[in-house]
């Protein structure tokens, strides 16, 4: 089976009538497995993987190496999904060239089909370089994560009339540049549903309301492996840190009472005896 393409994903919201795309951040090879085969269209490696896998408060350690590593594991678990994979911080903010090594970096040894970066009308010199070279490229706008010290942490964006010029802005600004995708997050809903119509290019959605063309989870929250992590935009699909818990803590009592490993988890030396023979 191959793998989802570009054409594809457009193709999807030029339908008619269109067809919602499903998107899920994952970081290894069996989380892509399991996504994959649950019919995902794309799978996102992010640069979360710095507060989700590495346990950073932000995604600003995250290097360009870390995502090649990530995207690589990721690619060998998927079948038919479209793999893209986000460009992290400083490896394309310097110039349109470093941001084309980068990306070409992502493409030759990460295994992406395409890559994701962030910023609107900053960002655009990037992403048509990116473009030209015959790299398919995702913009990220709204809430940037590379960008929280300066948007003042976690918050929407979007709101007021000033800020909702700017990202529009942003959105033209990303789809000029020849981007064939847009994430959109944590943006009021109605200007998220206001950029779906305006744009060609599909839009996908985190925090941004049901009427963008796709939405984008990491696994990890929408399976529930983290209770203390709670966003509002997030919807637990299943709550696995309980299950994960309860089996682990149940192998540590049986391990402890020597009830595991039982006879049927066991090897055997097919020459020995069946059994010790008493010798008298």
């Amino acid at each position: 089976m191959s793998h989802k393409t570009v054409l594809d994903l457009r193709r999807m919201k030029a339908g008619n009538p269109p067809e919602k795309i499903a998107m899920v951040t994952a970081y290894d090879a069996t989380m892509a497995r399991i996504v994959d085969a649950a019919g995902v269209d794309m799978v996102l490696v992010g640069d979360s993987l710095g507060m989700v896998i590495q346990g950073h408060e932000d995604t600003l350690q995250v290097t360009l190496d870390d995502m090649i590593y990530h995207g690589r594991c990721v690619r060998r678990g998927l079948r038919r999904a479209h793999l893209t994979v986000d460009l992290p911080f400083m490896s394309y903010q310097v110039s349109a060239e470093q941001a084309l090594r980068s990306a070409g970096r992502l493409v030759q040894e990460g295994g992406a089909q395409s890559v994701k970066l962030e910023g609107g009308v900053r960002s655009a010199p990037a992403i048509e370089a990116i473009v030209r070279a015959g790299i398919p490229v995702v913009g990220h706008i709204g809430l940037t994560p590379q960008s929280v010290h300066a948007t003042g942490g976690w918050r929407v964006q979007g709101r007021g009339a000033d800020a909702a010029a700017a990202l529009r802005e942003d959105a033209l600004a990303v789809q000029e540049a020849g981007a064939f995708c847009v994430v959109l997050e944590m943006v009021p809903t109605e200007l998220a549903t206001e950029l779906t119509a305006l744009l060609d290019i599909p839009t996908i959605g985190i925090g941004a309301g049901p009427n963008c063309d796709g939405q984008v989870l990491v696994c990890n929250d929408l399976l529930g492996f983290d209770e203390s992590f709670k966003p509002r935009f997030v919807k637990r699909y299943a709550t696995l840190q309980d299950t994960m818990i309860d089996a682990v803590r149940t192998y540590v009592e049986e391990v402890r009472a020597g009830v595991f490993p039982a006879e049927e988890h066991c090897f055997h030396d097919k020459r020995a005896p069946s059994r010790v023979q008493r010798i008298y």
